[in-house]
């Protein structure tokens, strides 16, 4: 039983990692099917663009809330005692 863990654990992460671009994918279609349902119903042609609108919006909602998980769990691991060693390294540096 302690071998199943691991394998669950590794598909888990792997469905964490593509939960960002699924979320993306599956706001934008839900904002153009909004955005349809309201042309349909209403008979007003600008309201499919405002659905797909809403759904661009949701969809970097999305992107920003991860965005600022990961800081979060960097911030964390900064003050972990296991990575003092490790200096900071500046990403903008080309040199």
């Amino acid at each position: 039983m302690s071998q199943d863990k691991p394998k669950v654990k590794k598909v888990v992460e792997g469905a964490y990692d593509l939960s960002l671009g699924i979320s993306m994918v599956v706001a934008v279609l839900i904002g153009i099917a909004l955005g349809i349902g309201m042309k349909n119903l209403f008979g007003v042609p600008w309201l499919l663009w405002l659905g797909v609108f809403w759904g661009v919006a949701a969809a970097i909602l999305n992107v920003y809330k991860a965005y600022k998980k990961q800081v979060k769990s960097l911030d964390e691991l900064k003050n972990d005692p296991k990575y003092k060693n490790y200096s900071n390294i500046d990403d903008n540096d080309d040199s």
